[in-house]
């Protein structure tokens, strides 16, 4: 963590020991020996990246770099540099669309990868499923199958019902992000779309065709609770972790998995209650 902070190119971004850097490196380390080869995509300043990377293993990062404050005060070319320092591969993402399959990636620190099928031993989206505007299914798909067989999908998302959201919503108050930011954001939305419950997890991965081996609450965004009521907080969410911040689920790739791009009709009238078409209309 020290080596990651001292050479991060933005002082003050993050504090590895409230942002979830410690749990996101133990979670690894639990199911990934180093050497083991990641993915991280919608990686951002590549944070979390840096650190895996100097725990030893084989690391690429994956970001459209979009964000308005990515586009300010050369913070691209910054957070490229820091990658390289780092020995974390960056893949820039053309129009936010990954490398095709066996095909060179477009990196961008001067290093090539193979993206082909089953290249990769984990892919993780931290802190990413909550900003899509669309179904996650495709993104998701064209991960996995980057991922080898009986490898990992790692992700993270902010917990839609947390115990802030929850007395938030008590005392009238949204569980949105403030309005002023979504109203002044230039450009298109990148904030929180959807966020997600215990339920949405466990749901995402069995649409997936995957194998759940954990998902838990854990604490990523601490700096958001006032220093005087961390403590309360804390000891609140030992008993009831369902009310912590942050949901992390590790899911495994089954041997011979393959894609479903999509219900059949028949499938997709019972999940919207519709019985028939001609009710579309009405």
């Amino acid at each position: 963590m020290r080596q990651v902070t001292d050479a991060f190119p933005f002082p003050g971004y993050f504090d590895p020991e409230l942002s979830g850097h410690i749990t996101v490196a133990q979670t690894v380390q639990r199911f990934l020996k180093p050497g083991s080869r990641i993915l991280d995509f919608g990686a951002g300043c590549a944070d979390k990246t840096a650190v895996l990377a100097a725990l030893g293993y084989r690391c690429t990062a994956a970001d459209d770099l979009q964000d308005e404050w990515h586009k300010r005060g050369g913070a691209r070319r910054r957070i490229l540099d820091f990658a390289e320092t780092m020995g974390v591969e960056y893949v820039t993402l053309d129009g936010g669309a990954l490398p095709e399959t066996g095909t060179d990636t477009g990196t961008e620190t001067g290093t090539d990868t193979a993206a082909g099928a089953g290249a990769f031993d984990m892919v993780m989206l931290h802190d990413v499923l909550e900003h899509l505007h669309d179904s996650p299914r495709a993104l998701l798909i064209g991960l996995l199958e980057r991922v080898r067989d009986e490898g990992y999908l790692f992700v993270t998302v902010p917990n839609h019902v947390n115990l802030r959201k929850r007395l938030a919503v008590l005392r009238g108050r949204t569980s949105h992000p403030p309005y002023e930011l979504y109203y002044w954001y230039p450009g298109p939305w990148r904030g929180h779309v959807r966020e997600y419950t215990e339920g949405d997890c466990v749901a995402l991965a069995k649409a997936l065709g995957l194998t759940v081996h954990e998902v838990r609450g854990t604490h990523h965004i601490l700096e958001k609770v006032p220093p005087r009521l961390r403590r309360a907080y804390l000891a609140f969410s030992r008993f009831a972790p369902s009310t912590r911040d942050t949901w992390s689920m590790v899911a495994q790739k089954p041997p011979g998995w393959r894609a479903r791009p999509k219900l059949d009709d028949t499938e997709f009238r019972e999940l919207t209650g519709l019985k028939s078409w001609g009710e579309l209309a009405h």
